[in-house]
Parts: structure tokens; sequence; C-alpha cells
């Protein structure tokens, strides 16, 4: 899971003029979501990368769990981290633009007004690692295997295609069924470009660990399955010199070692075994980094704000289960959690409650809804909660409220819904069945956040169960929803469209591998979700995305938990990296490895 979410869209371009002429089609270097793009077409690099950054060195960075094998594009199998290093797309986002794609593969790319179709031209030089040329078969050959045999993802962000066309070696057309569909060109500029020479005769779906063939600009060196995979820089690379990719890519080397959990990883962090670590959790971030390594400088503490939306994470009922179905027994349970609570006692207040689907971005409803909303809602207002349409969404709090308070409404809210107790336990009138279900989680370092949950529950007359797995069998349990509730990220990009199909849609909530895993099934959220993808320009975007998060909010499909708008990060001091920082993430392929750094390191860890 990898960067399928986070890459939900990428475009391309290649000529003279940035921005499409109102009557013609014409083909350009850059295409924006919304007005023009910000790089022009003879632009030489990303602001936010270095064009002197020196190349050499070998970095380590972790994962956790396991793979098994090097195809991410099936829905089987565990592929390793950093295996889209490999390949390149037609195209290529920028990280200080809310939606801009450049074109990599692509040469340009043309488009009419209408966005009704969209005509990529690929470079020339654009080879695969055999040296054999990209053509505009292998895309289309790319295209259909995807669509036939790989991740449903690709048919709900695809399925808007109607027709393919290679029109020469070098140049290929894609025809929608329906226009004005904004998002379309540059989603299809995320496509990665398999070569056909290659996979032609192949078994596409066998996840096995056969060494695939790519065109990006790193290669797999050496692996062990389970235990490590190494990544070398391709010194023939063809897209080098490109301005999407000057300064970048500039490690040797990059290997991801495994390991069992994230507790794990962070001592081996420690101990010198690898050099980078993003991390995630509140507590290891406030009292685990200390040492002499620490207190040298050898290991550096670092939070770097962005602007990137943060999505939702949270408690996520699966409504397909009998005992979540009732919207009101979902909201009764969120007056169980205490953030708060959680915040200060295991999080040193790090954490911003999260209150949108859309958190830490304009995107997020804000307030009772604005008459650009109600104009989107009010069609709809039969299949939503009335709050929708009047109420600003708000999540149970014990910062002004007694605990003790929220579970007596909660428990208002469960009698209304037909639950009793007895004898300390939950029990349904017309059943007679007691309260009781299961968590699923993968990580132990989210037990200390669902025990005194689980207190909480108890107090209501709930059993909650918990049940953590191995990584593999909890990304086959969310590929099949097999389960009661789990605690997952729910991510979006700063420019939302076909992918929020994949999320909420009614066709999502019955494929197995969808991001649904909440189950939502209604008729207005599918009306929402098709008025984001159709958004005509930014503003509409923001009060259509706005009013989506209004249905979903008010459905109480989750229990909000909480985000950072920062990347908190811990490295051993080898890294030098471009004084400007990315708007909307971190860009750590802008990094490069500093020799004279990386020897003291090294030396201090006696290697």
């Amino acid at each position: 899971m990898s960067w399928l979410l986070y890459r939900l869209a990428i475009l391309l371009m290649a000529s003279t003029c940035c921005v499409l002429p109102v009557r013609s089609a014409f083909a350009a270097h850059a295409l924006a979501m919304n007005g023009e793009p910000k790089y022009s077409a003879d632009f030489t690099h990303f602001a936010y990368a270095n064009p002197q950054a020196p190349k050499g060195g070998h970095v380590r960075r972790a994962a956790i769990g396991t793979f098994d094998t090097f195809n991410p594009y099936v829905p089987k199998g565990m592929a390793p981290q950093g295996i889209g290093l490999i390949y390149d797309t037609l195209c290529v986002q920028s990280m200080d633009e809310p939606f801009t794609a450049y074109g990599l593969l692509a040469q340009d790319i043309t488009v009419p007004p209408d966005r009704s179709w969209v005509r990529f031209t690929l470079r020339e030089n654009a080879r695969f690692h055999d040296g054999h040329p990209v053509h505009a078969e292998d895309v289309a050959f790319t295209f259909e295997l995807l669509m036939a045999k790989g991740s449903p993802t690709y048919a709900n962000y695809y399925g808007d295609v109607s027709e393919v066309e290679v029109l020469g070696p070098r140049q290929i057309r894609f025809t929608f069924e329906h226009a004005n569909n904004r998002e379309l060109p540059l989603i299809l500029g995320q496509l990665p470009v398999l070569p056909k020479h290659f996979w032609k005769g192949k078994d596409f779906t066998s996840a096995g660990l056969t060494r695939p063939l790519g065109s990006g600009p790193y290669t797999i060196e050496t692996f062990k399955p389970g235990h490590f995979v190494r990544y070398k820089r391709v010194a023939s690379y063809w897209g080098a010199d490109l301005a999407v990719n000057t300064g970048r890519y500039n490690f040797d080397s990059l290997q991801y070692d495994y390991f069992r959990d994230t507790t794990v990883a962070l001592e081996a962090f420690k101990a010198g075994e690898y050099d980078f670590r993003q991390e995630n959790t509140a507590k290891h971030w406030a009292t685990a980094y200390t040492g002499p390594a620490v207190d040298q400088g050898h290991i550096v503490k670092e939070r770097i704000p962005h602007d990137r939306p943060q999505g939702m994470q949270a408690f996520i009922y699966n409504t397909r289960r009998p005992l979540f179905s009732d919207p009101e027994v979902r909201r009764a349970l969120a007056y169980a959690f205490d953030f708060e609570w959680t915040n200060s006692q295991l999080f040193y207040g790090q954490y911003t409650r999260t209150k949108s689907y859309f958190s830490n971005s304009e995107l997020a409803a804000q307030g009772p809804p604005a008459p650009e909303e109600l104009a989107l809602l009010e069609p709809h207002r039969s299949h939503l909660p009335e709050e929708a349409l009047t109420s600003a969404y708000t999540v149970p709090s014990t910062e002004t409220t007694p605990l003790r308070q929220n579970l007596r409404q909660g428990l208002r809210l469960l009698r209304r819904a037909g639950w009793t107790m007895q004898d300390g336990q939950l029990v349904h009138k017309q059943t007679g069945k007691s309260f009781q279900f299961t968590i699923l989680l993968r990580s132990p370092s989210f037990e200390r956040v669902v025990l005194p949950f689980k207190r909480n529950l108890a107090k209501l007359g709930i059993t909650m169960e918990i049940r953590r797995v191995d990584a593999s069998q909890y990304v086959n349990r969310l590929r099949s929803f097999d389960f009661d509730m789990l605690i997952a990220t729910l991510p979006q990009s700063n420019s939302p469209g076909n992918e929020q199909r994949y999320f909420w849609t009614s066709e999502a909530a019955s494929t197995p591998g969808t991001y649904n895993y909440m189950g939502v099934d209604n008729p207005a959220i599918d009306a929402l979700v098709e008025q984001v993808v159709t958004a005509p320009d930014r503003e509409s975007l923001i009060t259509r995305c706005r009013a989506l998060d209004r249905a979903l909010l008010w459905g109480h499909y989750v229990i909000p938990q909480w985000h950072l708008g920062a990347l908190r990060v811990a490295r051993w001091d080898i890294f030098g990296r471009p004084e400007k920082m990315p708007r909307y993430g971190l860009d750590f392929f802008t990094w490069w490895v500093d020799p004279d750094k990386a020897a003291a390191v090294r030396a201090f860890q006696g290697r």
C-alpha cells in the first residue's frame, strides 16, 4: 500500500507553452488539474531539487514484515518496499503544486478543451534496462494487462477509458466514455509502462520472485526473501538528464532491510543498522531517541512541517457486519474513545484530533454547510442524515465534558437502537445476543491505544477482543474485508478525483481489494463522488469535497483518531539535502550522501 494511493495522479507534456488553448487541442510539456503549471517548458529542475547534488553512497532503510513477490500490480502477494524505483511512468507529479504532472516517458501530451481524450507522445530515447525502446505498444499492452489481470485499483481508476489506439511507434491515444473528467488524463500519466517483450508468454498473475525488467532509475541488485532487497542506480539510465530527474536519484544503492515489527526496527536504527527513519509513534519520538549517538549529534531528529492532506486515520467499522449496520450504534461507540486522555497520556500532546476525511487541507468541511454545499446535498436528502444538511460535524470530546457523561450519551443512543443492559452486558432486545466484536491489529504499538478504548467499551457492557496478526495475514484480511473493526488510514491527495470511487462507492464496497473498508453503500455518496470527479475547477473541487466530507462524516463509518501536519524524521547524519523542501511532502530522492559526514558516522559506528 504503498504508493498506489499516494500517486493517484500524474501527468505530462512537452513542447512550448503550458496552457491549453480555449478552442483546440495542443501538445504541451505539463498539465495542471486546474490553472497553469508552475514550471515552463524550458525548466531545468524542480525548485526543491539541487542540480549540483553529488551521486554516490549506499543508503539503508527499514521495512516491516516480509515480501514474496516482485509484482506490485496484482492483488496477491507482498511486494518489497521500493519496487516502484525500477519502473518509469508516463509522467511524474511535482511536489510543490496541488496537482500538476510533467512528462517522463511521455515527451508531450495532447488533450482537447473538454478532456474527452488524451494523446501521449513518447520520448524517442526512452529505453528499458535491456536497451529495448519503449514503444506505444508497450503502453497499450500494460494498460490492457492491468485492466484484465491487475489489482482492482486499475479497473476503478481507468474504467472510463472506452478506447485505446496505438497511432504510431511513439504515440498512443486514450478516448474516454465521458467528457469533462479533468483528472483522468492526469491519472493515465501515472501508468507504469511494462515491457511487452518481457511479459509476453509469462504468467503475470504469478506472485513470484523473478526479477522484472523496467526502465526506471534503479534495478534490483540482490535480495533475500523476508530479509532484504537492494537496488542499484542504473548508470546508463536513459532519463537521468531530464528536468524532472535532475538532482534526484543520487544514491548509488538503496537497501531495505526487513524487521518483524516497529519496536525491533527502532532498536536496529539506534544500533546503526540503517540510516533513515520516519517515526510514527509519539512515545518513541518523545522518549526513545537517547544515547551517545544522539548526544554527539550523529543521530538527528527533525520535525518537517508540510501542507499535505492527512486523510482519515480512524477506528474503522465494517458495516457489512450486522452488528455495525446501524449508524446509531456506530455513533454511540465514538463516545467511548477518549482522545484527549490518549493524546496527553500516550502521545505527549503531539497530535490534533481529526474531524475530516480531508484533514490538514482546505478540502475539509468547516462549520455548517455553505449554500454551495447545500445545493449539492439537497437532491440527496432522502439518503442522508438530516445533520449533514444542517449542522457542523463534531466528535465527542472530554476537553470540557467528563468521560462519564459521554458514556451515558453513548448508552442512550444504544438503547434507542434496541440494546439494553443485562447483568453488566449489553444485549439486543430482539435477538438476545450480547454486543461482542474483534478489532484486527497489525502493529503491537496500537495495543496501548486500544486497551483504554476496550475498558471504556466494557463500561457500556460491550466486549471487544483484540486480535493481532502478521503482515501477510493482515493484508489478505483487508483485501477480503474479513474483520469487524480495524485501525487504518484512508489517505488523500491535494486534488481528489477518480480514486474516490475506490474509497467510497457502492461498487467498491463489493469489490475485494478496494479501500472501501467500511462498506459504504449509499447512492447519495455515489453521486457526490461523481461530482468530485467532474469538478471543472479548483473552487468547485473544494466545495464538492466538503459536501462529500459531510456525507461521510455524518454516516458515522469511523471513529476519527488524530493527525500530525508534519513528518517526524530521524536520521544518521550522513545526508545532504536541498535548502528548499517541497510543500506537499518529503522527496527523499532529492537527498544525497555527504562523504565527509558519512565517514564520521561510520567511524563512530565502528564500520
